[in-house]
């Protein structure tokens, strides 16, 4: 009994420093709620899971490029939110090309000269957020790094004639390595400022390898070691909400959608539970133009906006269940687009972006975001409690 005491005034020390709101009771009652000591160690799994956001709303938010946050089109998405139940932004601090939106006056940051400041003024936006009670997300892609992978090929795939990897995607687009510590500890400085800006919470996306890899995983050259993709990806995930929390932001990631559906995708390195077992938030992107004809027993998907979401948050909910208290805040990335690519296809509007709605309400999901590319929402949606 001594040593467990020990061990928790010990715990207690290190917890509190880094988040001086927690009590001795939160921290006694997580540390019952911790999984048993298993036969097998794993090293993915934490001990602890403490919210470092404990008082935030439901999030029900919106995605916003740089370009429209640091632009015009910042006050017509201001005034969505004010006049709607939606109530944050998710905002690419770095973007899907891998450039860092704003001037970070960070010198580890400056040297790799990856910063377009497309953003003029992070203080002066996140003054606005906070006045318009916007909850903030910083969004950060993370593998899918093109700037970073020309500039340093040694972090990224060099094909066997020496020249780096690109997907077939007009333009190409390069993938940084997941197995590269250089390659975590960059991304996470970046949410580390982000965090100094006052963001409350970190959005991974791309916490992966490229589509398709394991077809050339031994063909290209890089640098590896003897953990699988699924080890790697996952441990940077942990590896990043141990950095992060202790600063009071919650850590989240991006997922596809079908992972809740799905054995884990070895291939690219993501597995839907290991990656919930160490983040405060999970968004799977569930958007029903992305699920192919025959998912939860309909021809176009697309066409079947609340089958599809009802589908996948059963599904998420079977996987996560055996994660018990460390189970992580559900918050799916829904369909705000027409998908005119797709055959069957329907129009997008308030009707379809309620039914998916209603989807997640009826299945005790009360978080989301909404994803249009553009940033051009659909007006006079009810977000919290649409009818049939």
């Amino acid at each position: 009994m001594e040593m467990i005491l020990a061990a928790m005034l010990m715990m207690w020390g290190n917890v509190s420093s880094a988040n001086p709101d927690v009590t001795m009771e939160q921290l006694m009652q997580a540390s019952m709620q911790a999984p048993a000591i298993e036969e097998e160690y794993d090293p993915l799994r934490p001990v602890l899971k403490i919210d470092p956001q404990p008082d935030a709303p439901p999030v029900r938010g919106i995605y916003v490029t740089a370009h429209s946050a640091g632009g015009a089109r910042m006050n017509t998405l201001l005034e969505l939110i004010d006049e709607t139940e939606l109530n944050a932004m998710v905002i690419d601090v770095k973007d899907d090309w891998g450039n860092i939106t704003y001037a970070t006056n960070n010198p580890e940051l400056e040297a790799y000269d990856t910063t377009y400041k497309i953003i003029p003024d992070i203080n002066k936006l996140m003054d606005t957020l906070k006045e318009h009670e916007v909850y903030p997300i910083a969004r950060i892609v993370v593998f899918k790094d093109t700037i970073l992978a020309n500039k340093r090929p040694d972090l990224s795939f060099v094909q066997p004639d020496g020249t780096l990897w690109a997907n077939g995607k007009k333009p190409p687009e390069s993938f940084v390595n997941p197995y590269r510590k250089e390659v975590w500890d960059y991304n996470i400085e970046i949410a580390k400022e982000a965090a100094k800006a006052g963001f409350k919470e970190i959005q991974f996306d791309y916490v992966r390898f490229p589509e398709g890899f394991e077809k050339r995983a031994d063909i290209l050259q890089y640098d590896k070691d003897e953990r699988s993709r699924i080890e790697a990806v996952a441990g940077f995930v942990k590896y990043a909400r141990e950095q992060l929390n202790p600063l009071g932001v919650r850590v989240s990631v991006d997922i596809f959608g079908y992972a809740a559906s799905v054995p884990a995708a070895e291939g690219i390195g993501q597995d839907f539970e290991k990656i919930s077992l160490n983040v405060d938030v999970i968004s799977a992107m569930v958007y029903p133009s992305h699920y192919t004809t025959g998912w939860y027993g309909v021809n176009v998907p697309d066409a079947e906006p609340y089958t599809v979401i009802s589908g996948s948050s059963v599904d998420t909910h079977k996987k996560l269940e055996p994660l018990g208290p460390l189970k992580p805040i559900v918050r799916p990335w829904i369909q705000d687009f027409t998908a005119s690519w797709v055959p069957g296809y329907i129009p997008y509007g308030k009707k379809e972006i309620e039914e998916q709605v209603r989807a997640l309400n009826d299945n005790g999901i009360n978080e989301f975001l909404l994803w249009n590319a553009s940033n051009k929402y659909t007006s006079g949606v009810n977000y919290i409690d649409p009818s049939p």
